[in-house]
């Protein structure tokens, strides 16, 4: 009793699944190569792409954050300040009055 299937036949095939997979996979590859390219284009001559702007938009809401939050600290500070003068005089006021 021989073997019906053919030893270099099964190869063949199995060959055959593996070049499909391998050009899927390179097509993929391709894919992501030419979007990649697409991108450094657009770098490279100034053209911003969406996300670029986004994220330049998102910088620039940071940025007038930031200012805010800078000038709240400041007017933080500013009224630290002068409620740290009022203790100030109120304790001197105490210890005048308390030393009469």
């Amino acid at each position: 009793m021989s073997n019906p299937a053919r030893p270099d036949l099964l190869a063949f095939e199995e060959l055959k699944f593996l070049i499909q997979q391998v050009g899927e996979e390179l097509s993929g590859f391709r894919k992501r190569a030419q979007v990649a390219e697409q991108r450094l284009k657009s770098i490279a001559t100034g053209a911003p792409s969406s996300s670029l702007l986004g994220a330049e938009e998102r910088v620039a809401q940071l940025e007038a954050e930031n200012a805010r939050l800078r000038e709240r600290i400041a007017q933080a500070e500013s009224h630290a300040g002068k409620m740290l003068d009022q203790v100030r005089f109120l304790r001197q006021q105490h210890s005048v009055e308390g030393g009469a």
